[in-house]
């Protein structure tokens, strides 16, 4: 994609959020295509914001269920007209869902209802501390053998991985944003301990991105 980078605006419905989805993608679209059940499963995405990635996903998947949620209720309209307008009935309505409070995970009737969930592109300007509601939202709501996908670009061992991964990270903390910046894998994968999760795999993607996979700790 050639067009110009817009000025840094995480707000979901920003120019520049509209422009990193449509790089990323195609890449992650091959990653879910491999990584995805081939069977009728319900998928959940967390954060979906505008709803660009699961609208563009759920049309390559008819044998699966989406759910998009996101904290935020002003973009769930934007989600649905999405929706509507490229006819994907296999979308649910969006559902509110905050990271930070259990109360609005679903309830314990739904424990184990989803096959695959996924987040893309949130950790770079969300705090550190939501990977723990993360992982225990994902514990509650996975099947046994279902898997948490989270997308985006990441520091291992609090190293960057490229120069411009060092260079988008400045970027981000010299906007004052105290919770901006590209967070460590290592962080991810403590708090997925803390509830029972592991790494399982970790993708090489495009852009210096990563693909990080978790599920249940092998017994």
């Amino acid at each position: 994609m050639n067009q110009e980078r817009p000025p840094l605006d995480p707000h979901p419905l920003s120019e520049y959020v509209a422009w990193a989805g449509a790089r990323n993608r195609e890449p992650l679209l091959g990653v879910l295509k491999e990584k995805l059940p081939k069977e009728s499963s319900q998928v959940l995405e967390l954060a979906s914001g505008s709803g660009m990635h699961i609208n563009y996903f759920a049309p390559h998947f008819g044998h699966l269920h989406f759910h998009p949620s996101d904290k935020d209720r002003e973009v769930f309209e934007n989600i649905k007209k999405l929706s509507a307008d490229h006819g994907n009935d296999n979308i649910a309505n969006p559902i509110h869902l905050d990271l930070t409070k259990p109360e609005t995970w679903f309830n314990t009737d739904n424990h184990g209802r989803f096959s695959v969930i996924f987040c893309i592109n949130i950790f770079q300007v969300a705090p550190i501390s939501i990977a723990d509601g993360m992982m225990e939202c994902a514990a509650r709501l996975l099947n046994n053998d279902g898997f948490l996908l989270i997308y985006g670009p990441f520091q291992i061992e609090s190293s960057f991985t490229t120069d411009s991964n060092k260079e988008f990270h400045d970027t981000l903390r010299s906007a004052g944003v105290p919770e901006w910046g590209l967070k460590d894998i290592a962080d991810l994968k403590k708090a997925a301990a803390n509830h029972g999760l592991e790494l399982k795999e970790k993708i090489d993607m495009p852009s210096n991105n990563f693909s990080l996979i978790f599920g249940r700790k092998s017994l």
